[in-house]
């Protein structure tokens, strides 16, 4: 588990290699990871956008970018958390992703980015 605080909004991220939807020999290796999003400042914010840098060892980066979180924008009170579930399918059995949200704080409207904390993907085989 990683964690980060960007201007009091606090990014935890947990994986889990899913071994049930993967298939080594067709080189696919799907990975979920957890993440947290507390809202630790004194203002309420809404999270507006997602951007991901995915690595797998192999050399290969994909970019995705796109609206909110598996559909949504939430908005956070002081002291709230979001917690989302989300995947990622690798063509290696290692791999890492990083990345940004584009938060707003809804008393002024003032934009900012959140860094979201880099995180591996390793099938546990890998790690014996």
């Amino acid at each position: 588990m990683v964690t980060e605080i960007t201007e009091g909004v606090k990014v935890t991220v947990a994986t889990e290699y899913q071994p049930e939807y993967s298939s080594p020999a067709q080189e696919h290796y799907v990975f979920t990871y957890k993440i947290s999003i507390e809202n630790c400042s004194e203002y309420t914010v809404q999270l507006l956008r997602r951007h991901w840098h995915i690595h797998d060892s192999n050399g290969s980066i994909r970019e995705v970018e796109g609206e909110g979180v598996i559909g949504l924008q939430p908005v956070l009170e002081p002291g709230e958390t979001h917690e989302y579930v989300s995947g990622c399918n690798l063509k290696t059995n290692i791999g890492k992703m990083k990345g940004t949200y584009l938060m707003e704080r809804i008393v002024d409207g003032k934009q900012f980015r959140v860094r979201i904390p880099e995180f591996t993907m390793v099938v546990p085989y890998r790690l014996n």
